[in-house]
């Protein structure tokens, strides 16, 4: 296993280093100028010339490039283009643990709804309960989220009066409910639809049939066998989740007043903050390698049966 996993981590270099090469290229060669943007209406050419100069911009690109990586090695992502005197780190901190605490929320309320649903769902095969969950599932999951928070608003904010209208608070905030049931809802029906995919699959596999014939409790076979294999293929999703949880929704954020990375983030695009979207960049890459890993070396503790070489 800890082979496997040295060249899993071997890779990861690499993987960051073509990534964040792409971005930088795309963004040093891309349409507009940061320092334009950055002067707005009082665009001077000299000015600008000097601007480009202090930050270096003027340089060749893979000298641009080398001196930035060099930077992150050392844990420094540099000083954003759009607020001067401020660091990439400084400012990306604060914003991407409000994310973090915002997908929390989502996916508590994800998995304790959907895992649970899932597998209910799997042994009501044959009745009308399963299509009928099913299309619950998928008129969730097709419901966009900017209608899904004015409905939500209106009925917890308007009506009912129990949390406010917009706002952070943090975690244990009551204005965590909305944006954790609007973000949390379609990642239970997806969660629900692809437990009960994964349990009537292993409900069909011969071991399950043995330990029926054995006389096995209905409920052993279902909490030592089904439920344990049934995992496999969650283990997947949860891992790219888990990587997801340093990004939240821009329409989320928007609408809600949430200072969190995606509405940060979507400016910095816009503002051509070129510091602040390699960091956004390599730092959700490397969430996503080692989430992966993550979901690897989990498979070998839910099925003893996969082995790591």
């Amino acid at each position: 296993m800890w082979q496997f996993v040295l060249r899993r981590i071997m890779w990861v270099p690499f993987l960051l280093t073509a990534v964040s090469a792409v971005t930088f290229v795309l963004g040093t060669y891309g349409p507009g100028d940061p320092v334009q943007v950055m002067m707005g209406t009082k665009y001077d050419p000299i000015v600008a010339e000097r601007l480009r100069e202090s930050f270096g911009l003027n340089r060749p690109v893979i000298v641009q490039y080398a001196d930035y990586m060099w930077g992150v090695l050392r844990g420094d992502f540099g000083e954003s283009l759009r607020y001067r005197g401020k660091s990439v780190g400084s400012l990306l901190a604060s914003k991407m643990w409000v994310s973090f605490q915002v997908n929390l929320a989502a996916m508590f309320v994800s998995l304790s709804i959907g895992l649970p649903l899932g597998f209910w769902i799997a042994h009501k095969q044959g009745t009308w309960l399963d299509p009928a969950a099913v299309t619950v599932s998928l008129v969730l999951m097709s419901v966009p989220i900017m209608v899904s928070i004015p409905l939500v608003l209106w009925g917890l904010c308007l009506k009912l009066s129990w949390v406010p209208c917009s706002g952070w608070g943090g975690l244990f905030d009551v204005r965590i409910i909305v944006p954790a049931i609007t973000m949390g809802i379609p990642g239970v029906a997806g969660l629900a639809r692809l437990m009960r995919a994964s349990t009537l699959d292993v409900m069909g596999r011969d071991f399950i049939r043995t330990a029926h014939s054995k006389g096995l409790h209905p409920i052993l076979i279902d909490y030592r066998h089904i439920l344990r294999n049934s995992f496999i293929p969650i283990v997947t999703v949860l891992s790219f989740s888990l990587a997801g949880m340093l990004t939240t929704g821009f329409i989320t954020e928007r609408i809600l007043g949430i200072p969190g990375v995606g509405d940060f983030a979507i400016q910095s695009i816009f503002n051509r903050d070129y510091p602040v979207i390699m960091a956004i960049t390599i730092i959700t890459s490397s969430a996503f390698v080692i989430a992966n890993l993550i979901a690897d070396i989990a498979y070998t503790f839910i099925d003893p049966r996969i082995r790591l070489s």
